[in-house]
């Protein structure tokens, strides 16, 4: 077959009732554009079912399909990332396995790159997930383009395509940790965003928690800017100074009215706040620490145990 124009690249983790209507829906989708494609399926440490029935697609399209499978569960951008050094196409599409994003609307993508934009992302028409979620990401969305000046409608949006070249420049980087839709608009000449549609989850369950998203924020934030430290540390002379007046006033009130025993709950509250600032700004020191712990010691990002694809020579 000859050489792939687009790559898909999809990360799995347990999967297994959604996979059967995504190849057949993929398939049929790519084969429709009339280009040489290729899918590249990374199994995450699945416990269920999935890795069978990515065997099972690789059987049926040897030339088209590719499996990596992890050792373990290293998440989904290492998931990704594992499948950028691999993939073989001028374009390259990411994309969920749980259907919310349809591959049907890979073409979309296809447009806009073809165009001549280097990154295309998507935006969600009509969000399909729980209100809590939803103006949560809003919230979030705000406080990321404020800090980083990456300008994304909707970051958690995984249906993206991509160049080549912004591709390679992603795995070039080399970070442990990382958010590649941040990453590739950092990269990118000309980005874009297009609408695309979203259903609601068919099967399974959401792989993200609450923890994860948290977590990800943070290393969305400290990976692309130092402005939280900055923020602190104008933050953290503001408080200085307004301590250093509210000394010279407890000074000059004790001289003229003398020592009292008054506003000792005032004093325990204003200890209390310097306190907690304390302590949330060793937070915010330790998040940069531990990004720069994590790429010192130089640890493999993935451990894969198997790839299962059938190249041309």
């Amino acid at each position: 077959m000859p050489k792939p124009y687009i790559s898909v690249v999809i990360p799995v983790y347990n999967e297994q009732d959604n996979l059967e209507a995504l190849f057949k829906r993929l398939s049929a989708a790519m084969d429709r554009l009339g280009k040489p494609w290729e899918v590249v399926f990374t199994n995450d440490g699945s416990r269920d079912r999935s890795i069978e029935l990515l065997k099972g697609f690789h059987a049926l399209r040897p030339k088209q399909v590719r499996i990596i499978d992890f050792n373990g569960n290293f998440g989904q951008h290492m998931a990704i990332m594992a499948a950028f050094e691999r993939v073989r196409g001028d374009v390259v599409v990411t994309l969920d396995a749980d259907l919310q994003n349809p591959p049907e609307e890979i073409p979309k993508l296809l447009a806009a790159i073809e165009s001549g934009h280097d990154s295309v992302g998507g935006y969600r028409k009509d969000r399909q997930d729980s209100f809590f979620r939803k103006y949560a990401s809003r919230i979030i969305n705000g406080i990321r383009a404020k800090i980083t000046r990456i300008r994304m409608r909707d970051q958690g949006c995984m249906l993206r395509a991509y160049r080549r070249n912004i591709v390679e420049a992603i795995v070039a980087s080399g970070e442990t940790s990382t958010f590649i839709p941040a990453l590739a608009y950092s990269y990118s000449a000309s980005p874009a965003e297009i609408e695309v549609e979203h259903a609601a989850r068919a099967a399974g369950e959401s792989k993200y928690r609450l923890y994860d998203l948290i977590r990800l924020n943070f290393d969305l934030m400290t990976g692309f800017s130092v402005v939280p430290l900055q923020a602190f540390t104008f933050f953290g002379i503001i408080i200085a100074i307004l301590s250093l007046l509210f000394v010279v006033f407890l000074f000059i009130r004790r001289l003229v009215v003398g020592p009292e025993a008054e506003g000792v709950f005032t004093l325990f509250a204003i200890l209390y706040f310097l306190v907690g600032v304390g302590i949330m700004g060793l937070g915010i020191i330790g998040e940069y620490i531990g990004r720069i712990y994590k790429e010192v010691r130089r640890r493999p990002r993935f451990v894969v145990r198997e790839v299962y694809e059938e190249l041309d020579d």
